[in-house]
């Protein structure tokens, strides 16, 4: 048996953020906690969001203290935010920060407790507060997916928390709110979703509807990144990548992710660093050791970016697909060392980071569990 999470009410299109108005309305509400960023807050992005809850009657009250790699304490402040203003219910803005952040208030409201509570699989017993995600950036999908991560900035650790309860009630993916992106971040979030793709792809637990949906997000980020990196007001190219982590999010909401997202969440945790940046430095060293485990899962990679499989080996598949993973990455001007993060090799806590990988939520999810020994190697792979 299998389930499969999505959100009951999903608006997607140019210009759908103009219609979100009813929809909200409709929940049946009082009062919004409109949890953003300080980039979205002072952008022209959020008055795209406020103008048509107001004409609809929905108030809110804006928290926007949410740091690129959210906290602990953005978490706590927010729902302190939250109680104070009796609101009953959540608006997400933003990219993964945002979303992320919304989802563990939102299970925090009405569980109890503090983030590290809920570390892991399906640790809350009530439905969250009610979530409406509207996302701003084509990479995370954490508008629609169960997954959320929260940084405990004492421990210098990144909890990936995978929770049904925190599951939004609509998600919005409104191509015109992503077209003031500037060309790093649209990278670095598309390279995340290719990430997502790819993982969702090899790992064990992908099966028929989640390996169509990976093969089909593939297919639209080769196509559409490079265009919507080169130019961000390219409408076509950013609903490109709309649909593609659309169909990205479902396939690993439902079939998992790997050791990509496992070492790149503590590379995030101690250094800060973007997240998708991370994953898309990452993802080929990983994908080589997967393919020498499991090199018949990457006739499905390979044949999505573009390979005819017929006749070719396994082998044959994975090196392509890996070849046409980096050539992405450079396309679009992701950097090929840490170092050019300005991160030491002298002062990079190899054990540290890598003890903490291996007990990722993300970790089972890997076609093969790596040493101790072998995810210092990937780690030394990027310097």
């Amino acid at each position: 048996m299998a389930t499969f999470y999505v959100p009951s009410t999903n608006l997607i299109g140019p210009g759908v953020v103009k219609e979100i108005g009813p929809y909200v309305k409709n929940l049946g509400y009082n009062k919004a906690l409109l949890v953003t960023d300080k980039f979205i807050e002072s952008s022209d992005i959020l008055p795209k969001v406020t103008e048509p809850l107001k004409a609809a009657g929905v108030e809110h009250v804006v928290y926007s203290d949410v740091d690129p790699n959210p906290t602990c304490k953005n978490v706590m402040d927010g729902v302190a935010t939250l109680k104070e203003h009796n609101c009953d219910f959540i608006i997400s803005v933003g990219g993964g920060s945002p979303q992320d952040a919304a989802s563990s208030m939102s299970v925090i409201a009405t569980n109890g407790g503090v983030p590290q509570d809920y570390e892991g699989l399906h640790k809350s017993e009530k439905l969250g507060l009610p979530v409406v995600a509207i996302n701003t950036t084509a990479g995370t999908s954490a508008e629609i997916t169960i997954n959320y991560v929260i940084t405990d900035e004492e421990r210098k650790v990144k909890m990936v928390m995978v929770d049904k309860n925190s599951l939004a009630l609509i998600s919005v993916n409104d191509p015109e709110l992503m077209v003031s992106k500037p060309a790093a971040l649209t990278a670095a979030t598309g390279m995340d979703a290719m990430t997502h793709a790819v993982e969702s792809l090899v790992t064990p637990g992908a099966y028929g509807v989640t390996k169509r949906l990976s093969m089909g997000a593939i297919e639209l980020i080769k196509e559409y990144l490079p265009r919507a990196v080169e130019n961000g007001h390219d409408i076509v190219a950013r609903q490109g990548m709309v649909d593609a982590i659309f169909l990205a999010g479902m396939a690993f909401n439902n079939a998992g992710l790997g050791y990509v997202h496992s070492m790149a969440h503590q590379l995030g945790a101690v250094y800060d660093l973007p997240h998708g940046v991370c994953c898309a430095m990452l993802l080929p060293v990983i994908q080589r050791e997967n393919a020498k485990r499991v090199p018949a899962a990457f006739r499905n990679v390979a044949k999505a970016l573009g390979l005819d499989p017929t006749g070719k080996s396994d082998e044959e598949c994975a090196a392509y697909a890996i070849a046409e993973i980096e050539k992405l990455s450079e396309t679009v001007g992701i950097p090929k060392k840490l170092t050019e993060l300005d991160i030491k090799e002298e002062e990079f806590d190899f054990e540290y980071l890598s003890k903490n990988a291996m007990i990722d939520a993300c970790a089972p999810g890997n076609p093969f569990t790596p040493t101790l020994e072998e995810t210092i190697a990937f780690y030394k792979e990027l310097f």
